[in-house]
């Protein structure tokens, strides 16, 4: 509430909002935002996040999806994280102005997490949210399956959430010495997990553009994720390896090739940071941005 009153004084302050909203009460939270913003005739650019913004909507009642919609619609400006977010937005809410603009990595940040992999190339990183969601427990199966032919194999797993079942499941399993569960980390922590790994994994079953693929990319390791969400038109067979959430065997199958692979994964990881110079940086979001910031204003 402090927030929102907050908000209601800059009503003679600026003529375009910029409103971010993700899944569950967020947009529901934010279309107060963008119905005041609307009363003041002023522009309004919503952009939407979470990666199972679709999900959450496919689960409402009829009440609640007619609320999304009408509050979706309501902008002047929808933005969406990739081109499949931008179809399934135009044909599940009947938006006419949407547009994409994907997730952007300062690679300067970063730059430094660029180290010769063929060194590490048994170890590998997950980043993200720990739990079913990301593909945590396919993970830890899938290397149970993978040591058995290259023992030597590392997974650094890093982030929030069940840390506590993740890491029974290691012990269950007598992978402590394959697994390390790292836990949350800060930016400096997930910078010093880069410089030890080739490749970066997220068999997730969910997803946008996930930052922790685009980190992966602009650090040039190799990338084993799923064909779910964005994913497919970020990652290819030139800069990574692809398969079906939740089929473990090829998961396994997919740690072992770059664990073995020298030449795949340099190649896959010098692809990667051109891909993400090219197309990815911070400076080329904030160039579109102005864009579409230029393009309210005109209106």
């Amino acid at each position: 509430v402090y927030r929102y009153v907050l908000f209601l004084l800059t009503r003679k302050n600026y003529q375009i909002y910029h409103i971010h909203a993700a899944s569950y009460g967020s947009i529901f939270r934010k279309g107060y935002y963008v119905r005041a913003a609307k009363r003041w005739e002023k522009r309004v650019i919503l952009h939407i996040h979470g990666a199972a913004f679709m999900d959450f909507y496919a689960h409402l009642s009829e009440t609640k999806k007619k609320k999304v919609i009408q509050i979706l619609n309501a902008a002047d400006m929808v933005i969406a994280l990739s081109e499949e977010w931008k179809r399934k937005f135009e044909q599940t809410f009947g938006l006419k102005k949407c547009y994409v603009l994907e997730n952007g990595i300062d690679n300067e940040k970063l730059k430094e997490c660029i180290t010769p992999i063929a060194a590490c190339k048994e170890n590998f990183l997950l980043l993200g949210r720990l739990g079913e969601r990301k593909g945590a427990y396919d993970l830890v199966n899938a290397v149970e399956m993978a040591v058995r032919q290259n023992p030597k194999i590392k997974l650094y797993m890093a982030g929030d959430g069940e840390i506590d079942k993740v890491k029974a499941l290691v012990a269950a399993k007598k992978l402590e010495n394959n697994i390390d569960v790292v836990g949350w980390v800060n930016f400096q922590g997930k910078k010093e997990l880069l410089k030890k790994v080739s490749t970066v994994v997220l068999p997730s079953y969910n997803e946008g553009l996930p930052m922790s693929i685009l980190e992966g990319m602009a650090t040039g390791k190799a990338i084993i994720s799923t064909t779910v969400g964005a994913i497919p038109e970020v990652v290819s067979k030139e800069n990574g390896i692809l398969i079906q959430a939740g089929d473990v065997p090829a998961l396994a199958e997919a740690l072992l090739q770059c664990s073995i692979d020298t030449e795949m994964i340099e190649r896959m990881g010098r692809a990667n940071i051109s891909k993400i110079n090219e197309k990815f940086s911070m400076r080329k979001m904030h160039k579109l941005l102005g864009q579409y910031y230029d393009l309210m204003g005109s209106q």
